[in-house]
């Protein structure tokens, strides 16, 4: 009996890609190709699907929101997250909610093969990314806010916790004793964050931080 696979990715180049390469795999049948989370939650009870690679990057509902609507509605099946993201907090994250599996999109054709099989025959796949991640969420409790994720932008939650500071007008100095970290430090997530939302000065980042609803006007996350 083959593996009923279901891919969602809105680009469509990488779309037929893959359901090129796992079309060729015995025992795999790609029973479902879509371009958004949204049709997937639409279609997903057409027909049988045992696995859903998932796309994190999409419009309007993001990876993270098509995952906690298909978990919630249809447990059973298996969702391997499938993108380009390699940020420790966001894959600590899936995994903790309930993802099976998480993979590179540079990921090799073999792995690819090793980790539907593992994830539809024993429910979960761990590679070197996802181990590592899920050590460095035992030690870094930051690590248990939710990640935002959203145009192109992603902000770890050390990140998210320096942007809502600073829309709320504290200081460098401020901030950095609100976190005990070194204003040296704070400095760094500052430009970072300015470089992240493509902005010049702290006037553009919490404009634009607004503009994709990551913050509120009061600069509530």
């Amino acid at each position: 009996m083959s593996i009923k696979i279901a891919i969602v990715d809105d680009h469509h180049l990488f779309l037929e890609g893959i359901q090129s390469i796992l079309g060729r795999i015995d025992g795999f049948e790609v029973a479902l190709g879509v371009t958004s989370g949204q049709e997937l939650l639409d279609r997903i009870e057409e027909q049988q699907v045992d696995i859903v690679l998932l796309d994190l990057e999409m419009e309007p509902l993001n990876g993270i929101e098509v995952f906690e609507q298909l978990h919630e509605k249809h447990p059973h099946i298996k969702v391997i997250i499938l993108t380009m993201h390699s940020e420790p907090e966001l894959i600590s994250h899936l995994m903790k909610a309930g993802v099976n599996g998480y993979l590179l999109k540079d990921t090799g054709k073999a792995e690819f093969e090793r980790a539907i099989n593992k994830v539809y025959h024993d429910g979960h796949y761990f590679n070197e990314n996802v181990s590592k991640a899920m050590l460095e969420a035992l030690q870094n409790k930051s690590m248990a806010r939710k990640p935002q994720l959203g145009d192109h932008i992603y902000l770890t939650p050390r990140e998210l916790e320096v942007l809502d500071l600073i829309a709320q007008e504290c200081t460098t100095q401020e901030i950095a004793d609100k976190l005990f970290l070194s204003p040296k430090t704070i400095e760094g997530h500052r430009k970072n964050l300015l470089g992240k939302f493509n902005v010049k000065n702290t006037a553009g980042l919490i404009i634009k931080a607004i503009e994709k609803k990551i913050i509120s006007i009061k600069g509530d996350l």
